[in-house]
């Protein structure tokens, strides 16, 4: 019996951390998952073998965001395997610490293409289905570190960078699809922890004074995250659009 597709849901950088357990979220029975990952080919079979035992009906893309055509490319995939893109999960990124003088432009200019113009590529090669969608959410994954300096002595300036940027796009994009009904927001959250293995913006006992310097004195976890990012995805969040919100342990308040 054929599954009827309620909503077409592609999450960016799904393999680990916020991008799988996102995916955890909103899989389930009239949800169809394109999921995507640069190389990690094993990690996200893993997510997706877990989605599909959920009743989700998903797709696997892999590919570099940095590299042009890719983003369209997804978006093609999602139309042409399921009939359609509803909602968007931008999540691929990563954290660079390294302060002037230590980081190059170079170093900029990574994080922005990844980060910043690969949101950029996707939503626009998805603006024709986004505006046909009667179900049409875009959720960007920004970071507290867009907001906050210097938390236990750290900056993060070409992640900065990217992720203000980022939230700008985000909130011009969520005037520009208003009148059509779709929504565009951004959850940023604070010092999450990483899977196993996984790139982390701090290291060993760095864990505990990120920890610490919330005040609500913990991690946020993935699944956290996740929970925020599947309310926005959610029909419930039909009126909230051009949001940022915190899921930061309290960060956001220092």
């Amino acid at each position: 019996m054929t599954m009827e597709i309620e909503r077409v849901v592609m999450i960016t950088g799904a393999a680990s951390g916020i991008g799988a357990a996102t995916v955890r979220a909103v899989a389930g029975p009239g949800t169809a998952l394109l999921l995507h990952t640069r190389a990690n080919a094993a990690g996200l079979e893993t997510v997706a073998a877990g989605a599909r035992d959920a009743g989700a009906a998903v797709a696997t893309r892999l590919g570099d965001l940095c590299d042009a055509g890719v983003a369209a490319a997804l978006v093609a995939s999602a139309c042409d395997d399921f009939g359609g893109l509803d909602q968007i999960v931008s999540n691929a990124g990563y954290a660079d610490k390294r302060v002037f003088g230590d980081v190059d432009a170079a170093a900029l200019r990574q994080s922005l293409a990844t980060v910043t113009e690969a949101f950029f590529a996707l939503a626009t090669a998805a603006l024709p289905a986004l505006r046909k969608s009667r179900w049409g959410r875009v959720v960007a994954v920004s970071s507290f570190v867009a907001h906050k300096f210097g938390v236990n002595d750290t900056i993060f300036p070409v992640s900065a960078a990217a992720k203000a940027g980022l939230e700008a796009l985000a909130r011009t994009l969520a005037f520009q699809l208003a009148k059509h009904g779709v929504t565009v927001n951004c959850v940023s959250p604070g010092y999450t922890r990483k899977d196993p293995g996984a790139h982390a913006a701090v290291a060993g006992d760095s864990w505990q004074r990120a920890a610490a310097a919330a005040p609500m004195k913990t991690l946020v976890a993935p699944a956290d995250v996740a929970a925020a990012i599947a309310f926005l995805l959610g029909r419930d969040a039909a009126r909230i659009t051009g949001q940022v919100l915190h899921v930061d342990a309290g960060l956001n308040l220092l």
